[in-house]
């Protein structure tokens, strides 16, 4: 889980993970202990809905919640043994705005790691 400190290689101009991109710098900026120290995990927090039943007249979705640890390198951060399904969100709909209610669990507990 140290690859983005111990063999990332920067070549200006070519992203090859997530963490090459332009939109890490600021953050790296902004929080400097954070990104100084390899031991702290970068994740990215992805979801989309589906209809389980395959059913487009069944008013009925689930909507998984998938973070992505991007300390790992590229050619593993994105396979499906290191994504971790952290919440699955049932419903008759989107959770659109309430989506708040059911991350602040799972935000609480990663900040306690």
């Amino acid at each position: 889980m140290r690859w983005q400190k111990d063999k990332m290689c920067e070549t200006e101009g070519i992203l090859r993970h997530p963490i090459d991109a332009e939109g890490w710098k600021p953050f790296d900026e902004q929080y400097p202990c954070f990104a100084l120290d390899a031991r702290n995990v970068r994740l990215a927090l992805s979801f989309d809905g589906f209809n389980p039943f395959e059913n487009i007249s069944t008013l009925y979705s689930m909507w998984p919640v998938i973070l992505i640890p991007y300390n790992l390198p590229p050619w593993k951060c994105m396979k499906a043994p290191f994504t971790f399904l952290s919440l699955l969100i049932p419903g008759p709909r989107s959770p659109d705005k309430e989506i708040d209610i059911y991350l602040q669990p799972l935000i609480d507990e990663l900040n306690e790691l």
